[in-house]
């Protein structure tokens, strides 16, 4: 017994030890963000800032249209995600519970589109949307993205697992396809679609190099490429960039915060028969 509470003891210690290690860079983050450039530099380092100075976030506006990074950022992954949502939940559902020739040769195709990095795929996917003239558009920046592989090899597992007594039941009661997805497999699907939908959303929140070569135009531009203008802008202002990236953390910290029950579900569901 006291050697199980040891064993406990030292995990929680290293445990701790980790989480401090992680939490302090965005500790730092925060505190950066509402120092003057004095404090910044200041050595030995200043934890906490002399004078909160909030101008600092109105700043950043002035300097760079970060505004409209915001928008865009905001805009492009809510509907890349939504669309990429759609298309998974759909492919995923004919995989899981449809019958068709070529079944697992079209699951076997998607599966080793994950073994594919994006740099291969790039420059046939930019000469597509220049030959539709899709370059620095909307459209441009979603379309591509709208089918991805590991959301649809992720929701696969988790709709077989559904009872297909369910299923017979609903189809019994006069059920169509589509009513046995939305009444019977997304309604026990929800901790499953919570994890595909923040990992989506991060994953085009913090897209760099596909909007860096798809647009032109400061108006088109996103968040990532827009802290990058702000660092030639702003020179040596770090706790601009600081303020910056404070603001541009906060939509994935409200969404996680919202989806974090159904996502720890997932994630303990995982390993369970």
């Amino acid at each position: 017994m006291k050697s199980r509470e040891m064993k406990n003891t030292i995990a929680f210690f290293l445990l701790s030890i980790g989480l401090v290690v992680m939490l302090f860079p965005f500790f730092w983050m925060v505190l950066s963000a509402f120092k003057s450039q004095k404090d910044v530099y200041a050595y030995p380092p200043i934890w906490f800032p002399k004078l909160w100075q909030f101008e600092n976030f109105k700043k950043v506006f002035d300097l760079v249209p970060f505004g409209r990074y915001y928008f865009n950022s905001i805009l492009v992954s809510v509907l890349s995600t939504i669309g990429q949502i759609g298309v998974s939940v759909l492919a995923a559902y004919s995989l899981a519970r449809l019958r068709f020739p070529f079944k697992k040769f079209i699951y076997t195709f998607i599966l080793s589109t994950m073994l594919m990095p994006f740099v291969v795929t790039m420059i046939p996917t930019f000469l597509i949307i220049s030959s539709f003239k899709w370059i620095d558009t909307y459209q441009g920046l979603i379309v591509p993205f709208l089918f991805n592989g590991f959301s649809i090899i992720f929701l696969v597992p988790f709709f077989e697992s559904i009872p297909r007594d369910l299923q017979d039941a609903a189809r019994i009661d006069g059920c169509g396809y589509f009513k046995i997805l939305f009444a019977v497999i997304l309604s026990n699907s929800r901790s499953a679609l919570s994890t595909i939908t923040l990992f989506s959303f991060l994953g085009h929140w913090r897209n760099y190099l596909w909007p860096l070569i798809a647009t032109n135009t400061t108006e088109m531009r996103t968040l990532p490429i827009g802290l990058k203008y702000l660092i030639s802008e702003g020179g040596s202002e770090y706790h601009l960039l600081m303020a910056a990236s404070l603001m541009a953390i906060i939509p994935v910290l409200v969404l996680y915060i919202f989806m974090e029950k159904q996502f720890i579900k997932s994630v303990t569901m995982t390993g369970i028969k």
